[in-house]
């Protein structure tokens, strides 16, 4: 790891407290991890139907995101001049994964997906930088779940399950399950 003694010289002398850098380290990683996480589930399970509504969705999140920066140019909390804070990247794409782990494979896995990208979003607005305000974080929300709520419908696995049960005596029970 490479330390930058001017930076951490600055850090040092700093108003923030060092959680405020942890969380927006911690943001930083959720934010690329929620939507890797959900397209190599897609993998790991064969799931090919779900890889393609994952591109999809997570790339329209993404153009739709970057597009909206350009158009409406809002400037970046504290006084940056940068004009391309609404609404948030890093808040879109790990919502865009949390939602979509949701809503394909269930609230099982999908609410602490949610969390993780809730954490990124408190991450950007209370991170020493304070990227972003609650505005363009509840808009990067809505787009990284609107994407995925678009194009992601529930996994629908195997519908069939057949058991053989027995008690262990002269009894013997064939099971055919099948789930509409």
């Amino acid at each position: 790891m490479c330390f930058n003694i001017q930076e951490m010289q600055s850090q040092s002398q700093s108003t923030h407290e060092q959680w405020e850098y942890i969380l927006e380290d911690t943001g930083d990683v959720l934010q690329i991890a929620l939507p890797v996480a959900a397209g190599m589930t897609t993998i790991i399970k064969g799931d090919w139907q779900g890889t393609k509504q994952f591109a999809l969705s997570y790339t329209t999140g993404f153009l739709i995101t970057h597009s909206l920066k350009k158009i409406i140019q809002k400037e970046r909390p504290e006084g940056r001049n940068l004009y391309d804070a609404f609404p948030s990247g890093h808040t879109t794409s790990a919502f865009s994964g949390a939602s979509f782990i949701q809503r394909r494979y269930g609230w099982k896995y999908g609410k602490w997906c949610y969390l993780g990208a809730a954490i990124v979003g408190l991450s950007r607005m209370e991170g020493p930088d304070g990227w972003h305000d609650h505005w363009d974080v509840l808009a990067g929300a809505a787009v990284g779940i609107g994407s995925s709520y678009l194009f992601t419908k529930p996994y629908e696995g195997n519908k069939v399950n057949v058991n053989f049960l027995s008690n262990g005596n002269d009894t013997f029970v064939l099971q055919l399950k099948y789930e509409f």
